[in-house]
């Protein structure tokens, strides 16, 4: 799988060098800005009252300390921007890998990986399968075990459900009581990664797209 849509550190460092040369410019500006006022100042301020000296060091003082500022944000920024471009770089890895997560599944006609943990107490477990739309489209009973088990998404007539994307709770019961229900992990193979305001975003088949950081296992496809 192409993978050259991952952004590399250059790009990264080009942009944070651009901001730092913006605030340098800005910077600059409202510091000959600041010496024009001031020289204004001086030149019709009274003279049988003039300014005194400390005022100006007060100034003076207050504004390198904004400008210290300005320029720590800039280093912070593009900090930021290398540290984001370095987990990118580090999860890269991941694309072809099937990942375990809660997200809905797309199915195409090939069987779904579904990852149940129904509680070890239940003596019951049914999987409940949801189309997009949330609709309960198939009810399966399944055995009290965290193995995995593949949805075919064939019916019990021998025909498929459409394609689309679904999604699968286990339902846990004690006698008629239900114990739990939750979503299902499900096994889907990474397709891209992104990075969206600061968080790495992997791209499932559908166009699911899921936290990296939701991710509780990887496989590879090949030995499955």
């Amino acid at each position: 799988m192409d993978i050259t849509g991952v952004s590399t550190s250059q790009p990264t460092q080009t942009a944070a060098s651009s901001q730092a040369d913006t605030g340098k410019t800005v910077i600059s500006s409202d510091f000959n800005t600041f010496l024009k006022m001031l020289t204004v100042q001086m030149q019709n301020q009274d003279p049988l009252n003039p300014i005194d000296s400390s005022d100006y060091a007060v100034q003076l003082a207050t504004f390198s300390g904004v400008e210290q500022q300005v320029r720590t944000n800039d280093l912070l920024a593009g900090l930021a921007s290398q540290m984001t471009t370095s987990g990118m770089g580090q999860i890269a890895a991941w694309v072809g890998m099937e990942a375990r997560v809660v997200a809905p599944a797309y199915f195409d006609g090939s069987a779904i990986t579904v990852s149940p943990n129904p509680p070890v107490i239940a003596d019951r477990v049914d999987m409940i399968v949801r189309n997009e739309a949330g609709t309960e489209v198939e009810r399966i009973a399944l055995p009290v075990s965290a193995e995995p088990v593949q949805w075919t998404g064939q019916r019990p007539d021998g025909s498929y459900f459409p394609q689309g994307k679904y999604s699968f709770e286990i339902v846990g019961f004690s006698g008629d009581s239900i114990l739990t229900q939750d979503q299902a992990e499900i096994y889907a193979p990474v397709q891209e990664v992104r990075s969206q305001a600061g968080q790495q975003i992997l791209m499932l088949p559908g166009g699911v797209g899921v936290l990296a950081s939701n991710v509780t296992a990887l496989r590879d496809p090949s030995y499955f």
